[in-house]
């Protein structure tokens, strides 16, 4: 096979594809559940998981314009930067411990997400080293050639690309609870760290493509800069939400010394550190 030829990642493209449609279906039955329960769950949350599901599948099956490199480039920034950013925005695990009935289900996630192993994997460093080292892996040595040539590895390095967007995604926004919430200073430093690495590997790539292969000049160019601007539109929307999260919870951190001092209790009123809905 050609290295600027595409790849057939046989059956993975519409099983990825099926389970991205296949999450939203399940994230839109617990929602209807919760609200024929009585329980709010805003609507846009809904529209944001969902949007999330079809650009999964999008990105999974469908084709783009431009050269091979630009379309693999548009693939990579829907499933690993703008498809996570809209799952995230949805609080799904909020949705679940809330939809879920009190038993063995809803105390499992819960351990799950109080997890030692949960806690380090949304540790921002390792999140963003993840995220922006495994791409500076894929672009800047062999490996990007190679896994066009062997699909079981193409699938690999995919599968990886959306959880490390997955992950990042969710350690800098600190939506839903975890076993630990960062400071909004560590995960807006890692936001600025992933996304000057991101910025530097796209000049690069502008400059020479991912050794072993043979793209044209202007369809490097042009996936370089899909990846750039794309990149920074990804991460100005990531801060967006990073400084409405530090915002609401700076808001309420002050709505409860205020409570404090109105009761008289010096300011140390009990704290709960997770929110479940």
């Amino acid at each position: 096979m050609h290295p600027g030829t595409a790849v057939d990642p046989g059956p993975a493209g519409p099983v990825t594809a099926a389970a991205g449609l296949l999450a939203a279906a399940v994230y839109l039955s617990a929602a209807a559940r919760l609200r024929r329960r009585g329980d709010a769950w805003p609507r846009w949350r809904d529209a944001s998981f969902t949007a999330g599901g079809a650009s999964l599948a999008w990105a999974a099956v469908g084709s783009s314009p431009g050269g091979p490199f630009t379309a693999h480039m548009v693939q990579h920034l829907v499933a690993g930067m703008f498809a996570p950013l809209l799952f995230v925005l949805a609080s799904p695990v909020t949705l679940a411990l809330r939809a879920l009935a009190p038993g063995a289900g809803r105390r499992a996630l819960l351990a799950l997400a109080h997890s030692r192993g949960a806690g380090w994997l949304l540790f921002p460093p390792l999140a963003a080293l993840l995220d922006a080292g495994g791409l500076w892996l894929l672009y800047r040595t062999g490996l990007f050639a190679t896994a066009r040539e062997v699909p079981w590895l193409h699938v690999l390095v995919h599968l990886h690309v959306m959880a490390a967007g997955l992950l990042f995604t969710f350690s800098v926004c600190g939506l839903d609870p975890v076993r630990r919430r960062w400071s909004p200073r560590l995960r807006g430093a890692m936001l600025l760290a992933a996304g000057a690495a991101h910025a530097a590997l796209a000049r690069s790539l502008y400059a020479a493509g991912p050794p072993g292969t043979a793209f044209s000049a202007s369809d490097l160019h042009t996936g370089a800069q899909v990846m750039y601007y794309g990149g920074d539109l990804a991460e100005a929307a990531l801060a967006v939400v990073l400084a409405g999260s530090w915002y609401a919870a700076t808001g309420r951190a002050r709505t409860r010394r205020a409570r404090a001092d109105r009761n008289g209790t010096g300011g140390h009123a009990p704290r709960r550190d997770v929110r479940v809905g």
